[in-house]
């Protein structure tokens, strides 16, 4: 046989020669983080881990120690033990996209969890992807209206912005994320909800979101008792989502609550996979994922991305590791007050302590000035407000403070929004500009 034909016959049996697969076996299992000789992997790679009799486990390689790999359950990882097999699928996790998701609830991993049958599906994206290039991202200079009057009007955002909403336990961000929901001007909603109670997705999706906003979201729901890699992919999987919708040409509001529990849940990855703890056990890593995650919001060729992160303050301490790298990352911030929500005041929205960044190129300069007015009445009368109180001020004595006495309770009024009152943008500009009217007249 010639050489020619063996080359020939060795070309006819290769389709039928079994696919070598990469295989490795569990060594060992330490708090999150099961480690194995083996397989040849790359990170961010899917494996199967065989358990004895218990059917197959997926697992996300997270790192490489001595020669060993590093894997982290995507599930319970009850019945894994010392030598099952673990096999490197090749694979990366992604998720099913298509415009049949609007109106669904899914699971951390892309999956239905509303029992209303399979997804109808166009097509499928891995769950991390690049950001937009710079210089393909185009100016943010047209508005986008949440419904909220206290937004729109003193901290207006652009279509493309990213907002930061820092508060503590309990002040309200839940509320006011379903009003945002409801009321936006954007197309489309992507709200993921990470590391919440399971009682409370039932009733964010029954009271706060409603019939009104649920036909136009998606919603992706990890709680908190789900494996700390299910809540950190729960928010890569709801990024995803909203980056389709946007390379359809959509404007997107992207919600995330909270994008804290997002960050402890990778500080508890990275501490199983022997990371050093730095500022309050906070790993390097968090602060390296956090704006990934982030600059995937805003602006491409196609269309926007706006997101709301909630930042959960803990002790209501704004200055906290997270709270403080996510101000440098982000285009703003609407800070909620616990005084303001105890004495009734809602949305409890701190303008003073509030700034939206990119406010100046979304709106016309009369409507900058009404809101610069607004401020300086509250800035006047908290300053003043203890003398006021108390009856060591008579009228007459500061011009300043005479005009925000006269103004105040007007200010408050336009801030303060009932829960089911919407608020169309030209109807915050019509509000805003009267409460000042008098001083043209």
């Amino acid at each position: 046989m010639t050489d020619h034909h063996v080359l020939l016959r060795a070309v006819e049996v290769l389709p039928s020669i079994p696919v070598f697969t990469w295989r490795g076996r569990v060594s060992r299992m330490v708090g999150l983080t099961l480690e194995s000789t083996g397989p040849r992997a790359r990170l961010g790679e899917l494996c199967r881990v065989h358990r004895s009799g218990n059917g197959h486990l997926l697992a996300e390689v997270t790192g490489f120690r001595d020669g060993r790999t590093l894997l982290t359950p995507l599930g319970d990882p009850a019945g894994v033990s010392p030598g099952n097999l673990v096999d490197a699928t090749e694979t990366v996790l992604g998720v099913s996209v298509g415009p049949g998701l609007l109106g669904r609830v899914l699971d951390g991993l892309g999956q239905p969890m509303d029992g209303a049958g399979p997804l109808n599906i166009a097509g499928w994206r891995p769950i991390e992807g690049p950001a937009p290039a710079a210089m393909e991202r185009s100016p943010i200079d047209q508005s986008l209206a949440t419904g909220v009057r206290a937004i729109d009007g003193a901290l207006t955002c652009g279509a493309g912005q990213r907002m930061g909403i820092f508060a503590g336990s309990g002040v309200g961000k839940s509320t006011l994320l379903g009003m945002m929901a409801r009321y936006t001007g954007a197309e489309v909603n992507v709200i993921a909800l990470i590391g919440e109670r399971g009682r409370e997705v039932r009733e964010f999706l029954e009271r706060d979101l409603g019939e009104e906003g649920r036909h136009r979201s998606v919603v992706v729901a990890a709680t908190s008792d789900q494996p700390a890699l299910i809540r950190i992919k729960a928010a890569m999987v709801a990024t995803a989502i909203a980056e389709y919708f946007r390379d359809l040409g959509k404007h997107v509001l992207l919600v995330m609550d909270s994008i804290t529990r997002f960050a402890m849940a990778q500080r508890e990855v990275g501490l199983a996979n022997g990371e050093p703890p730095t500022s309050r056990g906070y790993t390097p890593s968090v602060f390296a994922m956090l704006p990934r995650l982030l600059e995937r919001a805003g602006h491409s060729a196609t269309g926007s991305i706006t997101g709301f992160y909630t930042v959960l303050v803990e002790g209501d301490d704004v200055n906290e590791p997270v709270a403080d790298s996510l101000r440098a990352i982000l285009d703003g911030h609407i800070v909620l007050s616990r005084d303001l929500g105890a004495r009734g005041h809602y949305p409890p929205i701190d303008v003073l302590a509030s700034i939206s960044r990119l406010m100046p190129e979304v709106v016309d300069p009369e409507m900058l000035a009404n809101a610069g007015k607004l401020r300086k009445v509250l800035a006047t009368y908290r300053d003043a407000e203890d003398l006021i109180n108390i009856g060591a001020y008579a009228p007459g004595q500061s011009p300043d403070i005479d005009h925000a006495c006269r103004h105040i309770q007007r200010v408050r009024d336009f801030l303060q929004q009932d829960r089911d009152e919407a608020a169309t943008f030209a109807e915050t500009t019509a509000a805003l500009k009267g409460l000042f009217a008098e001083e043209v007249a």
